[in-house]
């Protein structure tokens, strides 16, 4: 078991449980959330962009979904151990049973390759079991009008990403590049689009 600490939180994963990366936290830190906001993390694996967002913002109404059973356990023990009350659901974001418009925020740190692109990192970063317009149409009959998404992805995809963002209804607002260090390129991508949203694109340093 590792186990790392995020401000107030402490974030614990088993072996086989994808483990706590850059992108999770950067897109933690991006993403728009304020308090007593109702939000969804779409593949939430340990919980902890719930963690992320839980320190930055009180009373938070939190809920995870999650396909792997050995993750959304290790989410619930998370959000136990840490004194923070919500729900994991365990099964596919792209049938579960969450009330359309229920939430102000919907999360996700995606898989980021199509299958049979030819990069590896197994299920949890390859497409298989949803796809990013999958994911898209997920999102946005989970979040209210107005409400936000906000994923992190690939730079190469960006055009992929703000195209089946709009293609939902989901308006791509805010625009992030992180890359390594000066003089390397954006490594990730973080956007947040508006459910409805006027168009508009922020691009932010």
């Amino acid at each position: 078991m590792k186990t790392e600490q995020l401000g107030p939180y402490a974030l614990s994963w088993p072996e086989g449980v994808f483990p706590l990366g850059g992108d999770s936290l950067a897109l933690g830190e991006f993403a728009t959330v304020k308090p007593r906001w109702r939000v969804c993390d779409l593949g939430t694996g340990s919980g902890a962009l719930l963690l992320l967002l839980a320190r930055r913002a009180q009373g938070l109404s939190l809920t995870g979904v999650e396909l792997d059973g050995l993750a959304a356990q290790t989410a619930r023990d998370n959000l136990s151990r840490n004194g923070l009350t919500g729900e994991i659901m365990e099964g596919d974001l792209r049938r579960v049973p969450l009330p359309a418009g229920g939430f102000d925020l919907v999360i996700s740190n995606p898989p980021y390759f199509p299958v049979n692109a030819g990069k590896s990192g197994g299920s949890a970063r390859s497409e298989e079991n949803c796809t990013l317009e999958e994911l898209c149409a997920a999102a946005a009959r989970l979040v209210r009008n107005g409400g936000r998404f906000a994923l992190c992805h690939r730079p190469e995809r960006l055009c992929d990403v703000l195209c089946a963002l709009r293609g939902q209804g989901l308006e791509p607002k805010r625009l992030k590049l992180i890359s390594h260090g000066p003089g390397h390129p954006p490594s990730l991508i973080l956007v947040e689009a508006l459910r409805q949203g006027k168009p508009g694109l922020a691009i932010e340093g």
